[in-house]
């Protein structure tokens, strides 16, 4: 998700409707100018399993935002784990492929949640049950005011899902 703010007031500019536009930063802002967030659409509740990031989506951050799902998931008896995915670089790199196909293999060993994923082809979005609940929370989450901070952003968007407020998962150094 990020910052942004909304250009124009309905009431004042007739019948245009709102437009979402890139906010300046002032100099010397510390506060990132993007939120990375990983979210998962559940189809048996149709609720929203969010975890923000701290620094990139990198493949690191993802295996451990699907260890964080597959044990919440684990944790309810749930046995495998359907991701319906992008292309984006975090989701089909070598490395998080070795990831899930070691968890699938300790998962069956030991019992756990299994993960199977499904790719979407290239520039298709619209194929993801998730993208209409990104583009709501995102509408609903800005204001034409200031720019909101790191911390006010996670607050609205777990809010408007009705998630947990957790700690974002971290990108460790290289």
């Amino acid at each position: 998700m990020e910052s942004a703010g909304v250009a124009g007031d309905a009431r004042l500019v007739g019948r245009r409707p709102l437009r979402l536009v890139e906010r300046e930063v002032p100099k010397g802002d510390t506060d990132p100018k993007a939120r990375s967030c990983y979210g998962r659409l559940r189809a048996d509740t149709g609720r929203m399993m969010l975890r923000f990031v701290t620094g990139r989506p990198v493949s690191q951050v993802t295996e451990d935002y699907l260890a964080w799902v597959c044990k919440r998931l684990g944790e309810e008896g749930k046995k495998a784990l359907l991701l319906v995915w992008d292309n984006a670089a975090w989701h089909v790199s070598k490395r998080v492929r070795v990831w899930i196909k070691s968890h699938n293999k300790k998962a069956r060993a030991e019992g756990g949640v299994r993960i199977v994923t499904c790719f979407l082809p290239v520039k298709s979005p619209w194929l993801n049950p998730i993208e209409p609940k990104w583009a709501h929370g995102k509408k609903a989450v800005v204001e034409p005011g200031p720019l909101l901070a790191a911390n006010e952003v996670r607050t609205r968007v777990c809010d408007y899902y009705g998630c947990e407020h957790l700690e974002p998962l971290a990108q460790l150094s290289a």
